[in-house]
C-alpha cells in the first residue's frame, strides 16, 4: 500500500483562531479516523463498529474512552508502572461528555459493538482539549461508513469579564464566572453542563445560544471533510430495520393498556407500582400462553418484551399530558415531601442525611490539613486537590442485589456535579485553609440522587462549622411532550426520567445557578420551554433552600470540639529555613512536642505556614514557638532569656526561639561583677534589654542591668559599675574572653 493522502478542512472559531480536521494519514484500517488541531494541540480520533451484531444482543454496545497521552506535554507518567494506566476522572468525566451526545444519534435497533477512542496526541498547554473531543469523535464518524444521524459538536462557552468567549484558552479560562460545554447537532441541543458563580437564567439561555451558533460552524466543517472524502464517508451502511408484528403489537395493546393506564392514574409508591406493573406482566403472558402455545411464546418473546414496554411508556406519558398528573399522584410543579437532620453522625466533623421522597443521601465530612489534598497527576500538569467530594450507589439503595465494585463513571459524573455546586460558596482560599472531604452514600433512590447529594453536602458544610456563603439546593427536571402538548416536572422520579424526553439538573442558591446538567432525547426542543423550565427549576429550587434552612440556617460558630483546629500564618520568605530547621530538625520537635501537623508552603515570596491540631493550647504553643522564630528583634525590646552557658567574660542566653546573644559580665549590674558564676547559672531565666546589634556580624547585645533601677550617683555601686562599664569591661572584651586580669588601678584613678 503506498503512502495516504491526507484530506483536510478548516474552520475558525468566533475570535478568528484555527481549527484543521484532516483524515486519511492515520490509523486507515479503523472505520475512520481523524486528527483535530487547534495551535499545537492534536487529538487522534478512530471509529470502529462491528459489521454484524452478536447473537442475543439486546442493547447498543457503545465504548467511548478519552485518554491523554504524557508524551503530549513531554512527561513520562509518575506511576510506578511509567505509563498511561486506568483513566483519571478528569478522562471519565470527557468521556463521558462525549458519550452523552452521541449515543441517542445511533439507529434504532444498531446492536453492532462500535469503539470510539479519542487521544491528545499533542498538547499546547493554553488549550483546552476536553472542548475537542466531541468534534473529534464526530469527524471520525462523520468520515466513516457507520450510520449514524450527526455530525454533532460540542463547545466551551465561558463569560469572562462580563463577555461570552468560546474556547478560551486556559489561562483566560480561570477568571470565568460562567462555565459551560455545550454538545449540538446543527438543528438541537442534545446536551449542556456547567457551573456559574449564581448567573441568572437568562445568562444561561444566552450561553447555550452562543453555543449552539458556534457548534453550527463546526458541523459544516465535518460535512465538507466528509464530501471530500467522497463514497467512504457518504455511503452507509445498509442496517435492517427493526421488524415489527402488527398481531402482536395489537395483542398485547389490548391486553395492557387500560391496566397500565389505571396504574398511572392511582397514586402509588415505587415498589408498590413496580409490584403492580409486573403482575400486569405476569397477567399478559399468561394470556398469551393461553390463546396460543409455547412455541408461538418463544417465537414472538421479543416483540412481546418490545412493544410491552413500549406501550407502558405511552400509557404513563398520555396521563401526564392529559390529565396533568404523576405516578405517584402530584402535580408537574410539585416537590416530594423532605425531611433532613445535622450532626446525625457524633464522631464526623460534620454530617447530615436529607430525604427527599424516596431518596436519601448521608452526607459526612471530614476536615484535613494540606497533606490530606489529594494529588492529581493528569498529562497537562500536577493539580492538588483541597475539596474532595465522592459519592456511593450501593445496590441496596434500589433495593438491589449487587457485587460491591468501585465507583463506576456514572458515580464519578455524579459526584463531580455535586462537587461543582458546592465549590461556589467555598470561602476563599486564604479563609479556609482545611482541606475538606464529603461522602455521600445514597441509601435509598428514586429520583436524581446527585441532587440530593447536594443537598446533604451543602447542610454537612454548615454543620462542620465551614463559613459557606449559603446553602445550596439542587433538583432534576424532566420533560413529556408529544409535539404539541407539554408537561414540565419538577423533581422527577426515576421512571420519569426513563419515559421522559429531557433529564435536566439545576443547582443553585436564592441568588443564582451554580452548576447545571441537561440531556435532551428528543429534537428541536424549543427556547421558550427551556426557559419555562429554567423558571419552574427556580422556584423549585427556593422551596428546597427553604427545607434546609429549617433544618440549619447558617454555619456554626465553630468547629465540633472533636475537629482539627487550624490556624494560617504569613511569614517572611527568609525565615522557612529557620522554622524547618537543618534536615527539618527544628519542626519535626516543634510538631512532637506540641502534638500539631505544621505545614509551610513558598507562594508569592511568603511563607505560607498552617498549624493543625484539636486541642487549642497545642496550637497556641506551636504559634507562639513559631512567633518566636520569626520575630525579629529590636533594639530596646525586652526578653525572658535562658542562660546556655557561661563564660569567663559573660554569659551567652538564648532571649528567642533561635536567637542567642552575649550577655556581658559588664551588663550584669550596676554594681562590679568579678565572677559570673557569682550572677548566673545554666538554665537559670533572667530579664534582659537588647541594647546592640553589630551591623557587619548580625550579633546581638544583651544587659541584665538595663532592667534594673540605676543606683543614685556617688554611690559606690554606681562609681564601681560605671568605670567596669566603661573601661575594664570594654578593654576585656577586645583582649579576648579568656583574659581574668583585673583592670588597672589607674583606670579607676583617671575616673
Amino acid at each position: 500500500m503506498g503512502k495516504q493522502i491526507p484530506t483536510t478542512t478548516s474552520f475558525n472559531l468566533p475570535d478568528g483562531r484555527e481549527i484543521t480536521l484532516e483524515t486519511g494519514k492515520l490509523a486507515a484500517q479503523a472505520d475512520g479516523s481523524v486528527v483535530v488541531r487547534q495551535g499545537n494541540t492534536m487529538l487522534f480520533a478512530s471509529v470502529v463498529s462491528a459489521t454484524e451484531m452478536r447473537e442475543g444482543q439486546s442493547f447498543f454496545p457503545l465504548s467511548v474512552d478519552y485518554q491523554e497521552k504524557f508524551a503530549a506535554v513531554g512527561r513520562i507518567p509518575g506511576n510506578f508502572f511509567r505509563r498511561e494506566a486506568r483513566l483519571t476522572e478528569n478522562e471519565i468525566l470527557t468521556c463521558r461528555l462525549v458519550d452523552r451526545v452521541i449515543r441517542p444519534l445511533f439507529p434504532d435497533g444498531y446492536m453492532n459493538d462500535t469503539q470510539v477512542i479519542i487521544n491528545l496526541i499533542s498538547a499546547d498547554k493554553d488549550v483546552m482539549p476536553d472542548a475537542l473531543a466531541a468534534l473529534a469523535a464526530s469527524a471520525a464518524l462523520a468520515v466513516s461508513d457507520i450510520p449514524f444521524a450527526g455530525p454533532i459538536s460540542e463547545v466551551r462557552v465561558s463569560r469572562i469579564d462580563g463577555e461570552f468567549v468560546v474556547n478560551p484558552g486556559r489561562e483566560a479560562h480561570a477568571n470565568a464566572d460562567l462555565d459551560i460545554i455545550l454538545g449540538a447537532t446543527i438543528d438541537n441541543v442534545m446536551m449542556v453542563e456547567g457551573e456559574a458563580k449564581e448567573c441568572s437564567e437568562a445568562d444561561l439561555i444566552e450561553a447555550i445560544r452562543i453555543g449552539h451558533e458556534a457548534v453550527k460552524v463546526q458541523c459544516k466543517a465535518q460535512l465538507a471533510l466528509a464530501e471530500l472524502v467522497g463514497e467512504k464517508a457518504t455511503v452507509k451502511r445498509e442496517i435492517e430495520p427493526m421488524p415489527e408484528n402488527e398481531e402482536v403489537k395489537a395483542e398485547v395493546e389490548k391486553l395492557i393498556k387500560d391496566k397500565i393506564t389505571a396504574i398511572a392514574q392511582q397514586a402509588s409508591e415505587k415498589h408498590e407500582r413496580k409490584a403492580l406493573l409486573k403482575a400486569v406482566k405476569t397477567e399478559m403472558k399468561e394470556a398469551l400462553l393461553e390463546a396460543h402455545d409455547e412455541e408461538y411464546m418463544e417465537e414472538n418473546a421479543d416483540f412481546i418484551s418490545r412493544y410491552y414496554d413500549k406501550i407502558q411508556k405511552s400509557a404513563i406519558r398520555e396521563v401526564v399530558l392529559s390529565e396533568n398528573k404523576r405516578l405517584d399522584g402530584r402535580k408537574p410543579e410539585d416537590i416530594r415531601h423532605i425531611w433532613s437532620e445535622v450532626d446525625y453522625l457524633p464522631a464526623a466533623h460534620g454530617s447530615a442525611v436529607f430525604t427527599r421522597g424516596e431518596t436519601q443521601a448521608l452526607a459526612s465530612l471530614t476536615l484535613g490539613t494540606k497533606l490530606d489534598e489529594q494529588m492529581i497527576d493528569d498529562a497537562l500538569g500536577l493539580y492538588r486537590n483541597k475539596f474532595i467530594l465522592h459519592y456511593n450507589f450501593p445496590a441496596y439503595s434500589v433495593g438491589e442485589v449487587r457485587p460491591m465494585r468501585g465507583p463506576g463513571r456514572r458515580e464519578v459524573g455524579h459526584a463531580n456535579l455535586a462537587s461543582r455546586s458546592l465549590r461556589q460558596v467555598l470561602p476563599s482560599e486564604d479563609d479556609m485553609p482545611y482541606t475538606i472531604r464529603i461522602v455521600s452514600d445514597i441509601l435509598e433512590s428514586n429520583g436524581s440522587s446527585s441532587m440530593a447529594t447536594v443537598c446533604s453536602g451543602s447542610l454537612a458544610l454548615m454543620d462542620a462549622g465551614i463559613n459557606i456563603k449559603s446553602h445550596v439546593s439542587g433538583i432534576a427536571m424532566g420533560l413529556i411532550t408529544d409535539g404539541e402538548r407539554y408537561a414540565i416536572l419538577s423533581d422527577i422520579l426515576g421512571d420519569e426520567d426513563h419515559l421522559g424526553d429531557m433529564d435536566f439538573k439545576v443547582t443553585g442558591t436564592k441568588d443564582g445557578i451554580c452548576a447545571c446538567q441537561m440531556d435532551i432525547k428528543i429534537d428541536g426542543l424549543p427556547y421558550e420551554i427551556l426557559e419555562k423550565a429554567l423558571e419552574q427549576a427556580r422556584q423549585g429550587r427556593l422551596h428546597i433552600l427553604d427545607k434546609l434552612n429549617e433544618s440549619l440556617e447558617v454555619p456554626r460558630d465553630d468547629l465540633k470540639p472533636h475537629a482539627p483546629r487550624m490556624e494560617k500564618m504569613i511569614i517572611d520568605k527568609s525565615f522557612i529555613g529557620a522554622v524547618i530547621g537543618p534536615g527539618g530538625k527544628i519542626i519535626q520537635e516543634m510538631q512532637k512536642e506540641t502534638n500539631t501537623i505544621i505545614n509551610i508552603e513558598e507562594i508569592d515570596e511568603k511563607g505560607h505556614v498552617t498549624i493543625a491540631s484539636t486541642d487549642r493550647e497545642s496550637l497556641d504553643m506551636a504559634i507562639a514557638r513559631i512567633k518566636g522564630i520569626v520575630q525579629v528583634p529590636e533594639v530596646g525590646e525586652e526578653y525572658e532569656a535562658e542562660v546556655k552557658s557561661i563564660m569567663p567574660y559573660g554569659a551567652f542566653v538564648d532571649f528567642l526561639p533561635g536567637k542567642s546573644g552575649l550577655l556581658h559580665i559588664s551588663e550584669l549590674d550596676y554594681k562590679r561583677i568579678d565572677r559570673v558564676e557569682d550572677v548566673l547559672t545554666v538554665g537559670q531565666m533572667v530579664k534582659v534589654k537588647l541594647i546592640d546589634v553589630d551591623p557587619r556580624s548580625g550579633k546581638f547585645r544583651l544587659s541584665r542591668k538595663a532592667m534594673m533601677p540605676r543606683p543614685e550617683r556617688g554611690s559606690g555601686d554606681d562609681r564601681g559599675g560605671d568605670r567596669r562599664d566603661h573601661r575594664g569591661g570594654d578593654r576585656r572584651d577586645n583582649r579576648g574572653g579568656g583574659d581574668r586580669r583585673p583592670p588597672r588601678r589607674d583606670n579607676y584613678n583617671r575616673d
